[in-house]
C-alpha cells in the first residue's frame, strides 16, 4: 500500500486538529511489533486522526517508524515533532445492518385535556409511549395488539 499524500493547506489543518489530542498507541522499547501495528490500525479505524508516542531517542528510527506506519496503514503522515507522530487516515463507513424483527421505539406524546367552559387553556400533558402501546380515545394508554387477519388472507400471502 501506499501512503495518502496530502495538500500542505490539509496538512495544515489536520495539525490543528490533531493539537488537542491525547497519544492514543505508545511504542516502547521493543518497537514496531505487529500487536502495535494492529493497534494503531484499529485507531485509525475508529478515530482517524491519531498521536502515536515513540519512546526511542534516536530520531532516525522515528522517522523510520512513521514511514513504515504510513506505508503499511495507507495513512498520511501529518507531524513528527519530537516523539510524537501525528497520523491520519479517513474512517471508513460503517456497514449498517437492518433487522427485521426491530420494533418501534418509545416516543413522547402531547395529550390535551380541553376545559370543558372553553374559555380555559387546555392542559398539555406529556406521555411516554413504549413501541407495544397505543393512546386510546380517552387518553389511557393501552398494549398495542396483534392485528386479527382471516385465515384465508393468511393462506394468500
Amino acid at each position: 500500500m501506499t501512503a495518502i499524500t496530502l495538500t500542505s493547506h490539509q496538512r495544515k489543518e489536520k495539525r490543528a486538529d490533531a493539537h488537542h489530542l491525547d497519544p492514543v498507541v505508545l511504542i516502547g522499547g521493543d518497537g514496531l511489533t505487529p500487536a502495535v501495528i494492529r493497534e494503531i490500525d484499529a485507531a485509525l479505524n475508529a478515530h482517524g486522526l491519531i498521536k502515536v508516542r515513540v519512546f526511542s531517542d534516536e530520531r532516525a528510527s522515528r522517522e523510520t517508524m512513521l514511514a513504515t506506519l504510513t506505508d503499511q496503514l495507507n495513512a498520511a503522515p501529518i507531524q513528527h515533532i519530537g516523539k510524537l507522530l501525528v497520523l491520519w487516515r479517513l474512517i471508513p463507513p460503517k456497514e449498517k445492518e437492518e433487522r427485521d424483527d426491530r420494533m418501534p421505539g418509545p416516543k413522547v406524546v402531547k395529550l390535551l385535556k380541553f376545559s370543558k367552559s372553553g374559555n380555559h387553556r387546555p392542559q398539555v400533558k406529556k406521555i411516554r409511549v413504549l413501541g407495544n402501546e397505543r393512546i386510546a380515545a380517552g387518553g389511557e394508554i393501552k398494549r398495542a395488539r396483534k392485528r386479527v387477519t382471516s385465515v384465508k388472507r393468511k393462506a394468500v400471502d
